[in-house]
């Protein structure tokens, strides 16, 4: 497998780093050639951020940043088009920004993330056309796409960002890729695909079956539910017919593997653990409620929320389970949420639920790096970098973490 060190670059853009380093040593591409990129993958790759689409996320998208890279190696011309959208409001909805929030039940207030108040992008934002070089574009990242959407006609009547600078609409995002590849003749492509296919199945609480072998919602189809963890074999064969639609031509690339999602603040702001009790009065009315259906001992300090399970039922969490940040906090505040009522199912990753989305993410990551070898390309193991960065991570004396 070639060694192409682009990982750094990419982790630089997860912690807005801004290196200070003097480098003498020629740059140089060796047996690669990066004049023409082509840049395939989801929401990352097209510069989604603060949940919306703006000017601004598009050219600090990591696809950019790499171009810019390139550029710095002796010989390296060229164009990179993106389907950038007209302004920084956000589209298609606000995007989100720092706020006061204020709860409904309690006198308190608290930063957080609240919509943009301002104009949002929709005139002119959802429809692009390239006119630079027959209609080149060289970020066709897609946010929401999942790898087996790579089969689903009409595609781009179903995704909006889709929509706004695909080709065909009524073809599968395997057929525009196929147009952009053929179009533009890559010479070196980026793919970092498979995130949503288990994504998406977190995000909602672990609904769906989360075995790998959903069944598709229309038999004979590749339209399976976006609650449920994309079925493993049909992953590995849409991830199998972009690749070689990518290598066609004769680009060389690098694929880029999924990380551990339930890393992230989304799943881990909220502690299961926080279930605070002041009064032995508190525990012994839990105890009261709920002691004849769970075995548990509530106690003055901290507690595992009450939580209800996948199948309905009720039990007290258990540490290493996780709760989601679209979780009310005015219903865990006032509403008796997870101590006199359960965390609905729908905020909650069970431990069940947990080991379905990591056998996932290592069942389709050993399929990429099985791709990887067998087409001789550069394999990113994002999955270990931000594994190895979780507890904190040092670069030019500032100290980030996931």
């Amino acid at each position: 497998m070639k060694k192409l060190y682009i990982i750094g670059a990419i982790a630089c853009l997860f912690t807005a780093c801004k290196p200070s380093v003097s480098v003498t040593t020629p740059l140089t591409a060796g047996n690669a050639d990066f004049s023409n990129y082509l840049a395939i993958g989801n929401s990352l790759t097209a510069g989604y951020a603060d949940n919306s689409l703006t000017i601004s996320g598009q050219l600090n998208s990591y696809p950019q940043r790499l171009f810019e890279q390139f550029q710095l190696v002796s010989g390296v011309k060229g164009t990179f088009v993106q389907p950038l959208v007209n302004g920084n409001g956000g589209w298609p909805g606000p995007k989100m920004v720092l706020g006061m929030t204020h709860s409904a039940c309690t006198t308190d207030s608290s930063l957080g993330p609240v919509n943009y108040s301002g104009t949002v992008d929709s005139s002119g934002s959802y429809h692009y056309i390239s006119t630079t070089n027959n209609g080149q574009i060289n970020n066709i990242g897609v946010p929401g796409i999942r790898v087996v959407d790579y089969l689903v006609q009409n595609y781009a009547l179903l995704n909006s960002y889709a929509y706004r600078f695909y080709n065909s609409l009524t073809g599968t995002p395997l057929d525009e890729l196929a147009y952009r590849v053929h179009n533009m003749h890559p010479t070196f492509f980026t793919m970092w695909l498979g995130a949503n296919d288990v994504l998406s199945y977190a995000i909602n609480g672990g609904k769906g079956d989360g075995s790998g072998h959903a069944q598709p919602l229309v038999p004979g189809t590749y339209n399976f539910s976006q609650l449920d963890i994309s079925p493993y074999t049909q992953f590995d064969t849409a991830y199998d017919d972009a690749l070689n639609m990518a290598i066609s031509t004769g680009a060389s690339g690098a694929l880029i593997n999924i990380p551990d999602i339930t890393s992230l603040p989304f799943f881990t702001t909220v502690p299961i653990n926080g279930l605070n009790l002041t009064r032995q009065g508190q525990a012994d009315t839990l105890q009261k409620i709920w002691g004849s259906i769970f075995k548990t001992v509530f106690q003055v300090g901290a507690n595992d929320y009450v939580v209800q399970q996948h199948d309905g039922s009720v039990r007290q969490a258990v540490p290493g389970e996780l709760l989601l940040l679209t979780l009310p906090a005015d219903s865990i505040r006032c509403a008796g949420w997870g101590s006199t009522k359960p965390i609905p199912r729908d905020y909650v990753i069970t431990t069940e639920e947990l080991q379905n989305i990591r056998n996932a993410i290592t069942s389709f990551n050993s399929f990429i790096l099985f791709e990887a070898n067998r087409h001789k390309l550069a394999y990113v193991d994002m999955n270990s970098f931000m594994t190895s960065i979780a507890s904190g991570y040092t670069y030019n004396g500032i100290t980030y973490n996931t």
